[in-house]
């Protein structure tokens, strides 16, 4: 758990300011958009990490948001984020009428967000789907999957370089 002050929550190792910082501080404005399922599911996640719930519903498409609200976001308790990895993500093409060309209009992100709370570790463990509308990708929903802790001597999940068990196993946060 050795990340820099600056670097940004998603594991890019971009500063934060160069990364998901632009995607969270204009999403009202929508000058600076995710341009794709990947980008949108690690802005999430730094959103996430960062608290920026608001950020959280706004990319959320509304017809899934299932009673999701900002008060359910900020109940505790809240989760230590403790690294991000990206498993697998595709984009899909709608085939239109043979006048029109193909446009993309979802996508899936596979991925482990690892976490701590209340001194466990844990991680969701997600096939995450996505929308494109109105010019914007939108997450809508998500198969959940059970993760499995990685062993003791694997590469610690936050990216330190130690292993788990030097690392985020033993670190009472």
């Amino acid at each position: 758990m050795n990340k820099t002050p600056n670097t940004c929550p998603c594991g890019s190792a971009l500063s934060y300011q160069n990364c998901c910082e632009p995607l969270h501080r204009h999403v009202d404005d929508g000058q600076i958009i995710a341009n794709t399922p990947l980008q949108l599911m690690r802005s999430r996640y730094s959103a996430f990490a960062l608290k920026k719930f608001d950020y959280i519903l706004k990319t959320h498409h509304p017809d899934y948001l299932n009673g999701l609200t900002l008060a359910s976001l900020n109940a505790g308790p809240q989760p230590y984020w403790l690294g991000l990895e990206v498993l697998d993500n595709h984009q899909n093409t709608a085939h239109r009428t043979q006048a029109e060309s193909p446009s993309i209009t979802q996508g899936t992100v596979t991925f482990k967000a690892w976490y701590k709370l209340e001194g466990e570790t844990d991680a969701i463990y997600e096939r995450s789907e996505f929308i494109y509308q109105a010019g914007r990708w939108y997450y809508s929903q998500g198969q959940q999957m059970t993760a499995k802790l990685p062993g003791r001597n694997n590469p610690c999940v936050c990216h330190s370089g130690k292993k788990f068990k030097q690392c985020c196993l033993k670190a009472d946060l």
